[in-house]
C-alpha cells in the first residue's frame, strides 16, 4: 500500500481562512475564535480534550475519531507550533500543547531557523529547512510505512498542493467569516482539476469537504 500525505480535520472559514490576523502566544488563531471555528470538533464524543462525558456522535465524531488513523508522522508549518519569527530568541518554547502534545509520533516543523530536535511524551519535534517534497520524504521514512498527515496551517497546506503531493484532504468549512488572515482558498472549485470531490453537510452547521486524487 503506498504511504498517503493526508490533510485530516483542517477547519477554515465559509470566505477560505484557516486562521485569522494577529496571531500572538495569547491567540494562537489571531483574531479567529477557535472555539467557533472548531466547535464541530470539540463537542464530539471522540475530542481528545473532553474532560467530561457526553459529546455528539455521528459525522463529525468520525472524523475528529479518525485524526490518529494510520497516522505514522506529521508536517506542520512553523506558525502551528509557535508564535515567535525569524531566528529562535527562546528555546524553553515547546509549542502550545504543554507536555502532553496531542501528535504521538514523530513531527517535522518546516522552518527557515532550526533548532534542535526534542521529544515530549511520544512525540519528538524535528526542525527542517527543505522543500515540501524533501520534507516529505523524510517524515515517511519516520513513518515507517504508515501515512503522513500535513497539519497546516493554510501556507503550508497551499504549498503541498501546489507541489501535487497531497493524496486525500477533508476540509471542514464553518459558517462563520473572518475577513482576512491565512487563506487556504477563495473557493474549493479551485483544486476540481486535480481532485474528485464529495461535499457533506453535518447538522452541526459545517460542511465537510472530501478530495481525493482524480
Amino acid at each position: 500500500m503506498p504511504q498517503l500525505l493526508r490533510v485530516q480535520n483542517f477547519s477554515v472559514s465559509s470566505d477560505g481562512f484557516g486562521a485569522g490576523e494577529g496571531q500572538s502566544l495569547e491567540r494562537p488563531f489571531g483574531h479567529a475564535d477557535p472555539s467557533q471555528m472548531f466547535a464541530w470538533a470539540i463537542h464530539t464524543a471522540s475530542w481528545p480534550g473532553r474532560t467530561a462525558p457526553g459529546g455528539s456522535r455521528g459525522l463529525d465524531d468520525y472524523f475528529t475519531r479518525d485524526f490518529a488513523h494510520n497516522i505514522g508522522a506529521e508536517i506542520m508549518g512553523r506558525n502551528k507550533f509557535g508564535p515567535q519569527r525569524g531566528p529562535w530568541q527562546d528555546h524553553e518554547w515547546r509549542g502550545w500543547w504543554g507536555e502532553e502534545p496531542p501528535f504521538h509520533t514523530p513531527v517535522f516543523v518546516m522552518t527557515h531557523h532550526t533548532r534542535p530536535s526534542f521529544t515530549l511524551s511520544d512525540t519528538t519535534f524535528h526542525f527542517v529547512d527543505g522543500d515540501p517534497a524533501t520534507v516529505l520524504a523524510l517524515a515517511r521514512e519516520a513513518a515507517q510505512g504508515k501515512d503522513v498527515r500535513l497539519g497546516g496551517g493554510a501556507t503550508v497546506v497551499r504549498e503541498f498542493l501546489d507541489a501535487g503531493l497531497v493524496d486525500t484532504l477533508h476540509v471542514a468549512v464553518s459558517p462563520m467569516k473572518l475577513g482576512s488572515g491565512t487563506r487556504l482558498w477563495e473557493s474549493p472549485e479551485e483544486l476540481l482539476d486535480r481532485y474528485h470531490l464529495d461535499v457533506v453537510p453535518s447538522p452541526s452547521g459545517v460542511t465537510h469537504h472530501l478530495f481525493w486524487r482524480r
